[in-house]
């Protein structure tokens, strides 16, 4: 058995390595390398669609602001490309 908690580490862990090995520049144009943003919500399929939805657009609030703070990445420092 795995917690949510545990499982969604491992989710994001996972596929966030398989992405940036697959695609190298990737890990260059997040800042600090942080692919998933911090947290996740899960629920039970068919509860309760208003708060899925509030939640999905509050993330999308909080993603704006992040990508208006981060300072953009020059690029790859071993290919000298952007």
């Amino acid at each position: 058995k795995m917690s949510v908690s545990g499982f969604m580490g491992y989710l994001k862990g996972k596929s966030s390595l398989m992405l940036y090995e697959q695609f190298g520049d990737l890990k260059f144009k997040y800042r600090n390398r942080e692919f998933w943003c911090r947290g996740y919500y899960v629920d039970t399929v068919g509860k309760n669609t208003a708060k899925i939805q509030d939640y999905i657009k509050h993330q999308l609030e909080e993603d704006k602001m992040g990508e208006q703070l981060s300072i953009p990445y020059p690029g790859s420092p071993f290919t000298g490309r952007k």
